[in-house]
């Protein structure tokens, strides 16, 4: 008994795929977020152990971080008719305001001075007040098997005991000279008073 010939093979599935979520299920691998339906989804072939398929991603996010994709999508249609995508330029343009939001953003350890007095300090807990010195420590977050940095305010005299936390990211060495780098918007004087603050971390 010879096999069956007339066995056609499943038909290979493009490389990018953009439409509307068919349901709220998918999250985006980009932000971690639930991409809801009928929400426009960027999908990216994966050819991975356990088979082929698509990892998804909203549109407006692979905009920001997966342009080079985005535009492949474009190229090649990647949407079936009736799909209304937006201008690839509008896309464009939401990549080009992450990368200006991203330069503008300040990395740990800085000083300022807090611009209101609803923050507190992660630390201590209590108000840091309005016009007060603050400084900014990265603080270890866990998204799902990911971890990453993200900014905590403390009081300058909380930096000793928050920089020692097992969750700090902020290395004790060299942080004076990465202080006062990245305080580039700060009066000089004021990164000396918050020196001063934080006192000997050795």
């Amino acid at each position: 008994m010879t096999p069956d010939d007339s066995t056609t093979e499943e038909p290979e599935l493009p490389p990018y795929k953009i439409e509307a979520a068919r349901s709220s299920r998918s999250r985006c691998r980009t932000c971690r977020r639930k991409i809801d339906k009928d929400v426009l989804r960027l999908g990216i072939l994966l050819e991975g152990p356990y088979g082929t398929g698509y990892i998804w991603h909203h549109l407006n996010c692979a905009a920001k971080r997966k342009a080079d994709d985005v535009v492949a999508a474009y190229e090649e249609q990647a949407w079936e008719e009736g799909v209304q995508v937006p201008p690839l330029e509008e896309l464009k343009k939401l990549k080009e305001k992450a990368e200006e939001a991203k330069a503008k953003r300040k990395e740990a350890p800085y000083v300022e001075r807090a611009p209101s007095g609803r923050s507190k300090c992660k630390h201590c807990e209590q108000l840091i007040e309005k016009d007060a010195l603050r400084v900014a420590l990265l603080r270890e977050v866990s998204f799902g098997n990911q971890v990453r940095g993200t900014p905590i305010n403390v009081h300058p005299g909380c930096v000793a005991g928050e920089i020692r936390a097992e969750d700090c990211l902020t290395e004790i060495e060299g942080f004076e000279q990465a202080l006062n780098a990245n305080s580039k918007d700060a009066d000089p004087a004021d990164i000396v008073r918050a020196l001063e603050a934080i006192g000997e971390l050795e």
